[in-house]
């Protein structure tokens, strides 16, 4: 008796559909960055804070992807939290076939951060460098939790969201917001 080890295409389907339930719940778009001698950067909508106190944020990553490498590696990373006008810069880093390594940064302004050395992308709405404080099993991803060392935040840009698998923009009502 042979066992079929392969996914189904019915199983296939289930995951493309649950793919873009998950797309239905509109979210903003970060870049995760990682630095130190071969730096590295993807797109992720996957982040979100976690604590005050401590101050902590998390990223999930796929197993299976190159930036998982990185941080189980580097022990640092920074987010960026892209401002409307970087959905150019948000497909570059989702892109599987760009140049990797520090090439991969020729054509975006960033810096390095202050307390690790990340690089953190320009003209976002905000950016954390971030110490690796925990990881988590996630099924296919892993769940990684940063304490935030250092933060920046601009209030003068619109952001860039992503609903139903396609980039948006929102301006926010920065008058409506409790101090």
């Amino acid at each position: 008796m042979t066992v079929d080890n392969s996914t189904s295409s019915r199983e296939m389907a289930e995951a493309k559909a649950l793919r873009r339930a998950f797309g239905t719940f509109a979210t903003g778009v970060t870049v995760v960055t990682t630095g130190g001698t071969i730096p590295h950067a993807m797109t992720a909508n996957s982040f979100t804070s976690v604590s005050l106190d401590p101050p902590l944020v998390l990223v999930c990553v796929d197993r299976s992807a190159v930036m998982h490498r990185c941080l189980t590696t580097t022990g640092f990373f920074g987010v960026c939290v892209l401002a409307a006008h970087q959905e150019a810069a948000a497909r570059h880093f989702a892109d599987r076939w760009r140049t990797l390594g520090a090439a991969q940064f020729d054509d975006v302004d960033w810096l390095p951060g202050e307390n690790t050395g990340v690089p953190l992308l320009e003209g976002t709405l905000a950016r954390f460098e971030c110490e690796l404080w925990r990881t988590y099993d996630g099924g296919d991803h892993t769940i990684f939790i940063g304490k935030v060392l250092s933060m920046e935040q601009q209030t003068d840009r619109d952001a860039l969201l992503v609903f139903n698998g396609k980039f948006r923009q929102i301006t926010p009502d920065w008058s409506e917001v409790p101090a």
